[in-house]
């Protein structure tokens, strides 16, 4: 899980997870996740603005990327330009270790909220929700995507694993405020009711959008037991574990939940 302090700036973005992603590669990792916002998170009419394809530059960066380190990785999100005026998707796109586009997964639930007058927030301004649940079948396991806010829905999850879904991916920004009181919390409860492996990479540290919001950090990765394998602190960095697909297995067997549902 590659951990970010994204700004505006899209090249130093750029270069922060270029690096870290090649170090990951490296040490052994063949699946590397970046976290929600990769390539911009600044002011929300800019991102708008700078809204590309999926072809376009930062797809294109992160897809030779993937083939160049022989990894398969995951951009947790960019702005992704849509149909509608004033408003771009928030996309995650997974690419394989030849630098092909697997799966590409638009964030279905939106973080529209009213904390205080110091965390008041309306994503749903600037993005256009998608509508589709994203499995992708690859050999390293069946991957389900979400990102950030949907972490609050447990019924995707649960769609998810019923796709078949063995790794759970997490791309966040959570606020230090939300992030201090749930993320962890909703992170092993994913894990724990789907019997998925969830992998979470947040973003951290000030950003430069309106009112310099500040993101939790803790990148984590969460087994099916809900054990926490790896979690980063509040730094930009990485974290990396072992994915056990006998030990998913031997979790499913010993407490078949999915068997055992009757709603």
């Amino acid at each position: 899980m590659v951990q970010l302090t994204s700004t505006s700036d899209e090249g130093r973005n750029w270069e922060a997870a270029k690096t870290l992603v090649r170090t990951a590669a490296a040490g052994g990792a063949r699946l590397i996740v970046t976290p929600e916002n990769t390539n911009f998170l600044g002011p929300h009419q800019d991102k708008v603005r700078r809204a590309q394809p999926l072809d376009g530059e930062t797809c294109t960066r992160f897809r030779e990327l993937a083939r160049e380190c022989e990894v398969f990785l995951l951009l947790g999100s960019f702005n992704e330009r849509s149909e509608e005026a004033g408003r771009c998707y928030n996309t995650s796109v997974l690419f394989s270790s030849a630098g092909e586009r697997l799966a590409v997964y638009r964030k279905m639930h939106l973080f529209d909220i009213d904390l205080s007058e110091a965390l008041s927030f309306r994503e749903s301004a600037t993005i256009k929700p998608g509508d589709t649940p994203v499995v992708a079948d690859t050999e390293l396991g069946r991957i389900g995507l979400s990102i950030c806010y949907d972490l609050r829905f447990p019924e995707l999850y649960r769609e998810l694993s019923k796709q078949g879904a063995e790794l759970l991916c997490v791309p966040s920004a959570f606020t230090w405020t939300t992030g201090k009181a749930h993320w962890e919390l909703l992170l092993r409860a994913r894990a724990v009711e789907n019997q998925c492996y969830v992998l979470a990479a947040a973003q951290c540290g000030r950003h430069d959008d309106q009112g310099l919001r500040q993101s939790w950090g803790h990148s984590a990765i969460i087994d099916p037991w809900g054990e926490v394998l790896a979690m980063a602190a509040e730094d930009p960095g990485s974290v990396v574990a072992a994915i056990d697909l006998e030990r998913l297995a031997e979790v499913r067997r010993a407490m078949p939940v999915a068997e055992h549902r009757r709603l």
